[in-house]
């Protein structure tokens, strides 16, 4: 669906959920290789994913974190596929091994965690883009204002929801506040007419 505006608000988590997913690998392996060192009977597979997962989190830490950045001055670094790998290792294991399934969803809720949280502004209603899109009729705000760089939505229901906006520098067609603002408080007075 195309909106007349669409505003990306600041994500706050990302070092949080990178260093969860760091400590969520390194312990898998770690149980992988001590597992398979106690074990009478070796399994390769599982030191095939103990190298590997250690591997990926060096690959991420070391390198990946020194090389080429994003607009924000560093580049984003996914954990999402060390997170899969670590769950077929579970997979693989002689006990446990409906963990995998969980890191699975990890590895889902992972990329959802990274993802900008988007507001789209359409002319019946606004559009929060999260796990479930939240969709909401502009008559169930009481205003809607964008200043100093602070999304506020305040709903009638004495509910607000403040948020920073996302800092693009490379996007020279950011809407001006006033611009925005009058487009909002026009959508205001057409639903409550």
């Amino acid at each position: 669906m195309k909106y007349q505006y669409v505003v990306i608000l600041k994500k706050d988590g990302e070092r949080a959920t990178d260093l969860l997913s760091i400590l969520l690998c390194f312990c898998s392996a770690v149980i992988f290789g001590y597992t398979q060192l106690k074990s009478d009977h070796p399994n390769i597979y599982l030191y095939a994913f103990t190298a590997l997962i250690l591997a990926g989190l060096i690959y991420n830490i070391v390198i990946r974190r020194n090389s080429a950045i994003d607009r924000r001055g560093r580049k984003p670094v996914r954990y999402k596929y060390l997170i899969l790998l670590t769950a077929l290792g579970w997979f693989g294991m002689p006990f446990f091994p409906w963990i995998g399934i969980i890191f699975l969803l990890l590895a889902f809720l992972e990329h959802q965690a990274k993802r900008p949280l988007e507001i789209g502004f359409d002319r019946d209603r606004i559009v929060i883009n999260t796990l479930i899109r939240k969709r909401h009729d502009w008559s169930v705000f009481n205003n809607v204002l964008l200043r100093d760089g602070l999304l506020t939505l305040d709903f009638k229901n004495n509910r607000l929801l403040q948020k920073e906006v996302a800092e693009d520098e490379e996007e020279e067609d950011d809407v001006d506040e006033e611009e925005f603002n009058a487009y909002c408080r026009d959508r205001l007075t057409s639903a409550t007419a």
